[in-house]
């Protein structure tokens, strides 16, 4: 009761102090102008994160009432006050423009002074890399929240999402103090995001952004702080609930170094502006990051329920889908080519461009990670319990050779010649080759080295499977998305295509596959009865020419395309009369050989 009352009380008042900076803002001049590397268009006033930091305090003051949460509120008090202190940073630099290397050492200073406070609370000292370690994810947690808020409710509401799961998953290890701290400032950015929705009415600032950030820092350094030293799962529970805003960051410094640029110039080249330049409306493109924030705190829910030995595989697959997704990203035109003189001109720009565009390197790397965790898995899925822990040690035995053979013949398979972009039925034939063969010789193994004793042919079944399916997900990955993002591209043609035989299929593969045209297939019409109502090449057959003018409402088609040549003159100015009628163009598909 007490942190509904403390989630409602802080929602509340965030609304209202929105309300209330949004109207004082403009009379000290805190108005932010649009600016070429800025998403806004109009003057939009700015220091939200006034509001935020307000009613977090006025929610969390509510332990001060609760007798049983006041010895908490004294042992982990450091928390706030480290968020208070980057608060007071942010404002000066809404208000100074400090440089930033000025709120790089800010930060750094007030970590190491907030991890001196949170260690002296405890019986056992830090090794001296675990102090750094915590120094520096404090600042960068700060910096990764300050970098995310570069679109309309981006950042407020990823760090609700991040919020809500560390205050769920963490609660004994955090206390009912931090709880409400967390539960508090859930609220105020449910509040904020009132006003910051797309198009926003009100920005957070940096008194907002670092406000949050160290907030949410300090919060998962607690139970980091009070886990024993070999325990990795506080950590890698951080590391998944705040994947959105790492992965930000991480994406952004990287490809700006790649490309000659100073990591602390800003820019629309953030994930979310790259899924914009894919097509994607800016809400979409924060829907779809809300999303990645929810399935890193869904993952870090497996982890914390079933123990990180058992879900370290799934995180690493987890891992392996946001690396395949910044790498599909980095793809996206974000720069001038300008920009990129000092990478075509560096020493690595080769391997870069191996790896950011042909992928062996990379292809490697990722089946390795495979390998493992589908052989693990297969062992989770055969055995339980007692029995599990008596097979383990065959396991760790034989993973190092059957990761070699399988990579052998995954290699004489040829699949590391095949091109993600059009991967299709043929590859899935090398994929099968490689697999296969490869689970052939993992059985030779087995027998030849262990006379199959402690092994079980379920396991080996179950690894081909899994293999087969993980292996297929991943190279069809870049087909999949780009299938997505053509269908989702706001800024493309919606293109009705009339005939579904061999050329119609063509010509939306080709739609599919080359942007430069901005087309978008939604539908075909053909006169064949046996097509109707069935679906080729991912688009659905509507019917004859008698349903073309409801097909064309239906789907907010922009024109229709004439893919065959058996369409006579007569039929021909029947379509182009339907389409006159509703304004849409008709062009003919020609295909030639000269």
């Amino acid at each position: 009761m007490i942190l509904l009352f403390t989630f409602v009380l802080a929602t509340t008042a965030a609304v209202a102090f929105g309300g209330a900076v949004r109207r004082a803002a403009p009379a000290v001049g805190a108005v932010v102008p649009p600016r070429a590397d800025r998403w806004h268009e109009q003057p939009t006033p700015t220091m939200g994160g006034v509001a935020i930091a307000a009613a977090t305090v006025i929610g969390f003051l509510i332990v001060m009432v609760k007798p049983d949460i006041l010895p908490w509120f004294d042992t982990w008090m450091p928390v706030p006050l480290a968020a208070l202190a980057m608060f007071v940073v942010g404002i000066l630099d809404d208000r100074l423009q400090l440089s930033p290397l000025a709120k790089l050492v800010s930060s750094l200073i007030v970590g190491a002074f907030f991890v001196f406070a949170l260690a002296r609370s405890q019986p056992d000292a830090l090794a001296s890399w675990q102090t750094m370690v915590a120094i520096v994810f404090f600042a960068g947690m700060c910096h990764a929240v300050n970098l995310l808020d570069n679109m309309d409710g981006l950042a407020a509401g990823v760090a609700f999402v991040a919020g809500a799961f560390l205050a769920v998953l963490m609660f004994d290890p955090l206390g009912p103090a931090l709880v409400v701290l967390l539960v508090a400032l859930c609220g105020s950015l449910l509040g904020f995001l009132y006003w910051n929705h797309s198009r926003a009415k009100l920005f957070m600032g940096d008194c907002g952004s670092l406000f949050i950030g160290a907030l949410l820092a300090g919060c998962a350094l607690v139970p980091i702080f009070t886990a024993r030293e070999s325990d990795l799962e506080p950590a890698l529970v951080a590391l998944l609930i705040f994947v959105v805003p790492l992965f930000d960051t991480a994406f952004v410094l990287v490809l700006r170094r790649a490309a000659g640029r100073p990591a602390t110039r800003g820019g629309t080249d953030h994930v979310s502006h790259r899924l914009v330049s894919l097509g994607f409306s800016d809400r979409s493109a924060v829907r779809i990051l809300y999303l990645l924030g929810l399935l890193g705190g869904v993952t870090a829910w497996s982890v914390k329920v079933a123990g990180v030995e058992s879900m370290f595989p799934l995180a690493a697959l987890f891992a392996v889908v946001v690396t395949l997704v910044g790498i599909y990203l980095a793809r996206v035109p974000a720069y001038n080519a300008q920009d990129f003189v000092a990478l075509q001109k560096s020493s690595f720009a080769p391997f870069l461009k191996d790896l950011t565009f042909r992928w062996h390197a990379g292809q490697v790397m990722l089946d390795l990670v495979l390998i493992s965790a589908c052989y693990y898995f297969a062992y989770r899925l055969r055995f339980e319990g007692e029995s599990l822990e008596t097979f383990m040690p065959y396991f760790s035995a034989s993973l190092p050779v059957i990761v070699g053979v399988k990579l052998a013949s995954l290699y004489v398979s040829g699949l590391y010649q095949r091109s993600w972009e059009t991967f299709g039925l043929r590859d899935l034939t090398a994929v099968l080759r490689g697999v296969g063969l490869g689970s052939v010789l993992s059985v030779l193994v087995a027998a030849y080295f262990y006379r199959f004793e402690g092994f079980s042919r379920l396991v080996f079944i179950l690894d081909f499977m899994l293999l087969t399916a993980a292996v297929t997900a991943t190279r069809a990955s870049f087909r999949t998305m780009n299938l997505v993002a053509a269908t989702r591209n706001k800024r493309s043609h919606r293109v009705v295509v009339y005939g579904a035989g061999a050329f119609g299929q063509l010509l939306v593969r080709e739609m599919r596959a080359n942007q430069d045209w901005s087309l978008n297939p939604v539908a075909f019409i053909d006169d064949n009865p046996l097509k109707s109502r069935r679906w080729i090449e991912g688009v659905p057959v509507r019917g004859g020419i008698d349903v073309l003018e409801r097909t064309l409402a239906e789907f907010g088609a922009d024109e229709v395309i004439l893919s065959t040549p058996l369409i006579d003159e007569a039929l021909e100015r029947r379509i182009r009369s339907i389409c006159n009628t509703h304004a849409k163009s008709v062009r003919r598909f020609h295909m030639s050989i000269q």
